[in-house]
This record gives C-alpha cells, structure tokens and sequence, in this order.
C-alpha cells in the first residue's frame, strides 16, 4: 500500500493582505515534503480567515487559535497524520522555525 498524498489548502484573506504569509507557509511544507504532497492550494477566503486543511480536514484555525501558523507547527501536524515515521530533522527540535520574511513580521 502506498502512502497517501494528502491535498492541502491554505485559505486566506486576501482583503488582510495575507498573500505573502500564505505563499511562504506553502513554500515551506513543499521544501520539507517535496514528493509527498499531492499540491497545495491557496484559497482566497472571507474576511479574517487563515485556515489550513489537508484533505478537507482542518489541522489549523486563525479563528480557534487567535494567532497564524509556525511552519513547524503544521510541518509536525502533517508528520503525525500522514507520515508517522518521517523524520523532520531541523523542523523537528526546538528553535527550528525559519524567520518570517520582514514584510510579515
């Protein structure tokens, strides 16, 4: 049985500006899963979401959590649902995140 190739959204408000988060948290899970994930989609969305989903499931709400993403946050999430025996290296351990782009911070 192969491993399954799970498809991601990123919806975001665009009327927020919050293209540049959205297309920098897509390029970081295609670094760390380059030939695992199906694709990932950015969504334009209502006003104030920023919600990833990976095969319609929710692993992370702006709304429910009041704060955006770290990209090992949703780089162990995807880990722990689809490739429990991946190892992450760098994005594993503590302080491992990569520094937001300065038009973000």
């Amino acid at each position: 049985m192969s491993t399954p190739r799970p498809r991601l959204e990123i919806r975001f408000c665009p009327k927020c500006r919050w293209y540049t988060r959205a297309t920098w948290l897509a390029q970081e899970l295609f670094i760390t899963y380059p030939d695992a994930l199906l694709e990932i989609a950015l969504v334009p969305a209502d006003v104030g979401v920023f919600d990833v989903l990976a095969d319609g499931e929710p692993i992370f709400s702006r709304a429910t959590t009041g704060r955006f993403p770290e990209p090992k946050e949703l780089k162990q999430a995807l880990r722990d649902r689809f490739f429990p025996s991946r190892d992450l290296g760098h994005s594993g351990g503590p302080g491992s995140g990569t520094p937001l782009p300065s038009d973000m911070e």
